[in-house]
């Protein structure tokens, strides 16, 4: 898994790494990477030679990278232009590098621009843009370069405008000053097609917002590897860790040594819910499944090898249970809820489950639990339960809630964060909007439980489980528009094999 770390830990660790350096290294091995970059976009869209480039550029250590990136590019042949967004504080040995290599400084972006490197403000900034800022950002987009096309941005280690350490970007529209009525709405951070990040991940760059508006994402080795010691903010999984933790099969292995999931979803007015949750354990690598509840018939017609019966009493040996998907609000359902608590067996619980739970009739039930739970809350159902709404900081709430639930925490998003009781949280990289619709979260709590039930501890199946869902809503996407059957169905070619 790839770590993130906070801005304070990643400034400690370039403190002392330049200690050991000369002075300027640490900016020039930053700025060898991010022109390094801005050169094979180049390249793709007609080379470095004769290409127009715009530095957007700040105070501080972001537009001096900014600078010495254009520099290099320059003496390359481009014609890089610097806009100062803060001449008095601008980086005097970078712009001297720049304007020797040929570069200019120019007072409003040109016409004609093939690529734009946004170095207006680093990890160091806080809030959204300032309103110059916001206005030269906001008029990006009426650029043109050589091949008729909007030039990519690329930003020097984040987008300008974010919250690094939460990826919380202001929602508050900047108003363009002078105007009588506030004017057009302008951008509080800037959209980048490229994020070129030095030493590490940063938290923007994986959870939130802001990493919506990092693009491509490009870690630059500065050689601050050996020099951040303390504790990561989080964790991104990777496909080789997913592969790594899906469980095999053996000559030995049999549909009980799988192991066996209950599904404890659906009623007779949300049977597809059933159908979808059963749909997306299928995809897991449990050897069975045993469905309990009221939409037995409608989940045996999609998939006949199912065990059905009508409720969870009478389901008899798993190793896991999914319960709440389409379960409905009334006394039955909570009393499958009930049986399910009372089990000593990881649990996921989705939906109506968590709906459930909020008036805190049960409090004792989970309070003297011993077996995991995994609560896979959207915004709306995270705010029932803890409160509050979820807010900027998505992993500082998802943390908070794993810590007073004693649960794993899957709340769900466009970067769903996964947080566990002890402390410890993790951005899944693969999610998209086409999972938007309605019955996506079945599928996915189906595939979680299946993984519970084939051995994997609670943080590592919602962390999977997450994964493999997003490649799916990828994969459904591109056949054309997505249903929560099709991302059931596009499951199977995306799991571990």
């Amino acid at each position: 898994m790839r770590p993130v770390w906070r801005v304070a830990d990643v400034r400690a660790a370039e403190e002392a790494l330049m200690a050991t350096l000369p002075p300027g290294t640490l900016m020039q091995r930053a700025a060898a990477g991010l022109a390094r970059r801005c050169a094979l976009l180049l390249a793709d869209d007609g080379g470095v030679y004769g290409a127009r480039v715009l530095l957007l550029v700040g105070a501080g250590n972001n537009g001096g990278d900014a600078l010495y990136a254009g520099a290099r590019l320059a003496g390359r042949g481009a014609a890089v232009a610097a806009l100062l967004l803060a001449p008095e504080r601008v980086d005097a040995d970078a712009l001297a590098m720049l304007r020797a290599a040929g570069g200019r400084v120019v007072g409003e972006p040109p016409t004609g621009i093939d690529l734009v490197v946004d170095g207006i403000v680093g990890i160091g900034g806080t809030g959204g843009l300032r309103p110059a800022a916001a206005a030269i950002v906001a008029r990006l987009a009426q650029l043109r370069g050589r091949t008729g096309r909007r030039p990519p941005v690329v930003a020097v280690d984040v987008p300008s405008g974010v919250d690094v350490d939460t990826g919380n970007v202001d929602t508050g529209d900047v108003p363009t000053a002078g105007e009588p009525d506030g004017g057009p709405a302008l951008p509080t951070a800037v959209t980048a097609d490229v994020t070129v990040t030095f030493g590490c991940l940063k938290p923007a760059l994986a959870v939130g917002a802001a990493a919506g508006l990092a693009g491509h994402v490009e870690v630059v080795d500065i050689g601050l590897g050996p020099w951040l010691r303390a504790a990561p903010a989080l964790h991104v999984p990777e496909w080789d860790d997913v592969a790594g933790w899906w469980p095999r099969l053996g000559p030995d292995s049999e549909k009980y040594t799988r192991g066996v999931v209950g599904i404890s979803t659906g009623s007779a007015t949300y049977p597809g819910a059933a159908v979808l949750s059963v749909g997306g354990a299928v995809a897991g690598p449990t050897g069975m499944i045993r469905y309990a509840g009221s939409a037995a018939a409608q989940v045996l017609q999609h998939y006949p090898s199912v065990i059905a019966t009508d409720r969870v009493a009478n389901a008899g040996r798993v190793q896991a249970w999914v319960c709440g998907s389409g379960l409905g609000g009334g006394e039955a359902a909570a009393t499958e809820l009930r049986s399910v608590l009372a089990t000593p067996l990881p649990a996921v619980l989705d939906a109506d489950a968590l709906t459930l739970l909020v008036d805190g009739a049960m409090a004792d039930q989970l309070r003297d639990r011993v077996a995991p739970i995994v609560i896979t809350p959207h915004d709306r159902e995270f705010a029932r339960l803890a409160g509050e709404a979820p807010g900027g900081d998505r992993v500082g709430a998802a943390l908070k809630l794993a810590a007073w639930m004693r649960a794993t925490v899957l709340l769900k998003g466009d970067r769903t964060v996964v947080a566990t009781p002890d402390g410890r949280a993790f951005a899944n990289p693969t999610g998209t909007p086409v999972l938007a619709t309605g019955g996506t979260g079945d599928v996915l709590a189906g595939l979680l439980g299946s993984l519970l039930a084939a051995g994997l501890p609670p943080e590592r199946a919602a962390l999977a489980a997450a994964y493999l869902h997003g490649l799916a809503g990828q994969e459904a996407a591109r056949q054309g528009p997505v249903t929560a059957s099709e991302v059931a169905a596009a499951l199977r070619a995306v799991v571990p094999v």
